[in-house]
């Protein structure tokens, strides 16, 4: 089983020529209104792929929370231990994608800051039955760091994506077994502007002195580097036109899990994760970029 722990968003996407600079309107685009959320986006991209996932969660008591619920349910994810804030609006993010696929991305958190150390200990029984439980950082970092200390104290995998970036102490990351950052977190964690493939094995370094088992770290076009057992490994992905690059960070840490719970290698695991992401970016949207497992083995 994979649990999940994380956000849940509805996503409210425009897409515009170019990304407005500060004080800017930009008139005309389309407007798409979709579930995301880092933790839901990972959630759904490991079910499609076949993984038994269940998401622990938090939203609001409103229509956004509802209608969240009833998409995981119909991705045939266990929404068992995801909680209802009565105090707190569901989360909500806004996002801009230019012609070129890139994005910037607004999140208002409701409830998913206020998904809390008490809540996820009510849950223990559900962190001891996982294979592999994955995390990121958009919920309070008091959570992530239980998470955290309980997968060392009870020898669970924990895949730790650190987005959106923040500093995170060596403590909590001596705790993590694989770390998944993109160019821009790996800089943030180590201090290393990634720049080209030398440096990148200069902060995979950095990030494994720190006791992480296992860094992978995302290259986008380049693909990603693995760095496990003193070994790098560079794996590449396929070439592909860009439409949306706004959940292929959360649809390879998806497909990541998926690939270590079925006892796959880490370098097949990093290039099922690869393959899983590149389709993603050619679609619109946040979970509806997701693909199906029948996709990836095709």
């Amino acid at each position: 089983m994979i649990v999940v722990i994380g956000s849940s968003n509805t996503d409210m996407v425009i897409k515009c020529a170019h990304l407005p600079a500060p004080g800017e309107t930009i008139l005309g685009g389309n407007f798409f209104m979709n579930a995301g959320g880092k933790g839901a986006n990972q959630a759904v991209a490991a079910a499609r792929l076949n993984g038994d996932v269940t998401f622990i969660a938090k939203v609001g008591d409103d229509v956004f929370g509802s209608q969240a619920i009833e998409l995981f349910n119909k991705e045939k994810i266990n929404t068992e231990y995801i909680f209802i804030d009565n105090k707190n609006p569901s989360g909500v993010a806004l996002i801009n994608v230019d012609e070129r696929g890139e994005n910037c991305i607004t999140v208002a958190q409701g409830a998913n800051g206020n998904l809390l150390v008490d809540d996820v200990k009510t849950l223990t029984h559900v962190l001891e039955n996982a294979d592999i439980i994955l995390i990121q950082l958009e919920i309070p970092i008091e959570t992530i760091e239980y998470v955290a200390e309980f997968c060392s104290q009870h020898h669970k995998k924990l895949i730790v994506n650190p987005a959106p970036v923040c500093k995170l102490s060596d403590e909590l990351l001596s705790k993590i077994s694989i770390i998944t950052p993109n160019e821009k977190e790996a800089e943030m964690l180590t201090g290393v502007a990634i720049q080209d493939i030398g440096l990148a094995k200069e902060a995979a370094r950095i990030l494994s002195a720190k006791g992480i088992e296992t860094t992978i770290i995302t290259l986008g076009e380049q693909g990603a580097l693995l760095y496990a057992n003193d070994a790098f490994t560079l794996i590449s992905t396929n070439k592909v036109n860009a439409v949306d690059t706004t959940a292929a960070g959360d649809v390879f840490n998806g497909a990541l899990a998926v690939a270590i719970s079925e006892k796959m290698n880490m370098i097949g695991a990093v290039k099922f994760a690869n393959a899983a992401a590149s389709i993603s970016v050619t679609r619109l949207g946040a979970q509806a970029s997701a693909p199906y497992r029948n996709e990836i083995n095709g």
